[in-house]
């Protein structure tokens, strides 16, 4: 690469007014990691000659580095002249899913598909953002082709097994076995793994699955460097710091009231803010990185994580309302946050940044999900999320995940005395026990008048793009109420940890 990078150099200082030698020179930079420069280098390309495939390696490299506003208006440019390759086309369409607007994807993976049919990368793409609209059928068709071509593709098979129930007449575990077997990577093996589990377990076999499970996760939790203590430190940070926060200025506040849809992952997230927003007077934005980008922003550290003890305590004495501007600003670059009425936030991790929504955006609304503890460690545990996000590095041992609920649970208790009446606390068995009732009291929190369609949140055709897409098509259910007793055994360190830790369970 660096010799790609010293050749378009040559070719730009020959022949600076040509636009080819910039793109070659942007590319090359940005993929050293020079991305800020690199994206310089392409947009002097775009301005010398506007191409597709210009525009959409510019959009590329602008979500990369968050600016999504610059994304977008780059995306709408590369429509009117849309790019003949496929790499290009399916370069804007994973813009377009970064964004949101998974639907405006879906004719640019078809495209790049037509295009490079050979392609597994284009395929695969093109299969989860047919599962994020909802047309499964369409997505394990997909799924099937790629695999036709790369029997071995462990993400491809890892989010077929997602797609629907098992059942013992159409399942893939034989094949996951095999492919199980000859995995050698760790990454792959990892997918496979839970691909593997989850089939076992729709078809009823408890045990094997969580056997597997374990083992899957044990061997991936081995390459991490994961300390529970740097949470615990980001913890510390919180509550240490609140009394400044409560005291900051907060100039010019926006009057918006996004609705914060908070809590531990697994919990029923996505389910609320799948009720949310089936009402008519309320669109779901997803999960947006808008508020831990303005607090970072705010703090100015240039620590390399966008959540950590300095950052934090550098935030803390910030101009709240400026916080709450950016967030917006963030948040409207977005599917759903830039329809007309309020928009739903539904990243779960906001709990962290409770006090600064609550002082950044005083209409704001925050409901939080709680779920019985041990069911909450338990789903955390079974769901594979963001590999590269380091979010989420807790939860692929009980023990770590159960002192990272210890102390959630206590930062939530910090929140009830020190935001008293601000955060609704929704309980996930109160909701499937009882739906319409605890949907007329999310409501009534969020200001919103009484919605027959709210109960009918499976029938909501807006795009989920979250490991729950396929539980919220499906009306209320039970199956996930104390299923932490099939497990108790192996949940008995967790328990352990819990009494001593004085988690109610």
């Amino acid at each position: 690469m660096r010799a790609v990078e010293q050749h378009a150099t040559d070719l730009v200082a020959k022949l600076p007014s040509e636009a080819e030698g910039h793109f070659l020179l942007g590319i090359a930079k940005a993929d050293t990691g020079q991305i800020t420069a690199g994206m310089a280098h392409v947009a002097q390309a775009v301005a010398l000659d506007p191409k597709g495939e210009y525009r959409a390696q510019l959009a590329r490299l602008q979500v990369t580095l968050r600016q999504d506003g610059a994304a977008a208006d780059t995306l709408a440019a590369a429509e009117q002249a849309l790019p003949g390759d496929a790499l290009s086309r399916d370069t804007m369409g994973c813009v377009y899913a970064r964004l949101g607007e998974h639907a405006a994807s879906l004719p640019h993976f078809a495209e790049a598909v037509r295009l490079a049919p050979d392609n597994p990368e284009f395929r695969y793409n093109q299969a989860a953002a047919l599962n994020f609209v909802g047309q499964v059928a369409e997505a394990e068709a997909a799924l099937e082709a790629l695999l036709a071509l790369a029997p071995d593709a462990a993400r491809a098979h890892h989010l077929l097994a997602s797609l629907r129930k098992q059942t013992a007449a159409h399942n893939h575990v034989p094949r996951l076995t095999a492919a199980l077997e000859r995995a050698r990577a760790g990454e792959d093996r990892l997918l496979l793994g839970y691909a593997l589990a989850k089939e076992l377990e729709d078809l009823g076999e408890q045990q094997a699955a969580f056997a597997r499970l374990a083992a899957a996760n044990a061997e991936h939790r081995a390459r991490l460097p994961y300390r529970f203590e740097n949470d615990a430190a980001n913890f510390d940070a919180i509550e240490r710091t609140w009394a400044q926060v409560a005291d900051a200025p907060v100039v010019s506040a926006p009057s918006d009231a996004p609705i914060f849809v908070i809590g531990m992952p697994r919990t029923g997230t996505t389910l609320v803010d799948r009720i949310v927003s089936s009402h008519p007077e309320v669109w779901s934005a997803g999960e947006l990185q808008a508020m831990p980008l303005a607090v970072k922003l705010a703090a100015g550290t240039r620590t390399r994580t966008v959540l950590d003890p300095e950052t934090i305590a550098a935030a803390a004495g910030a101009d709240l309302g400026a916080i709450g501007r950016d967030y917006l600003a963030r948040a409207l670059h977005h599917a759903g946050a830039r329809e007309s009425g309020r928009f739903s936030d539904k990243f779960p991790g906001n709990f962290h940044y409770a006090g600064f929504i609550a002082r950044a955006l005083p209409a704001a609304t925050i409901v939080c999900l709680r779920r019985h503890p041990l069911d909450t460690v338990l789903a955390n545990f079974r769901n594979l999320f963001a590999i590269s996000s380091r979010y989420y590095d807790y939860s692929y041992d009980l023990m770590d995940i159960a002192h990272y609920y210890a102390r959630f649970d206590r930062l939530m208790a910090f929140w009830r005395e020190a935001l008293p009446g601000r955060i609704l606390e929704l309980r996930y068995e109160d909701l499937v026990a009882d739906q319409a009732g605890e949907t007329r009291r999310l409501l009534a929190h969020c200001g919103l008048d009484w919605a027959d369609a709210c109960l009918d949140f499976h029938h909501n055709a807006a795009p989920v793009s979250t490991p729950s897409a396929a539980q919220v098509r499906r009306p209320m259910y039970t199956e996930s109420v104390t299923r932490w007793k099939q497990h108790q055994t192996a949940l008995a360190p967790v328990i352990r940890c819990f009494e001593e830790a004085g988690v109610a369970i």
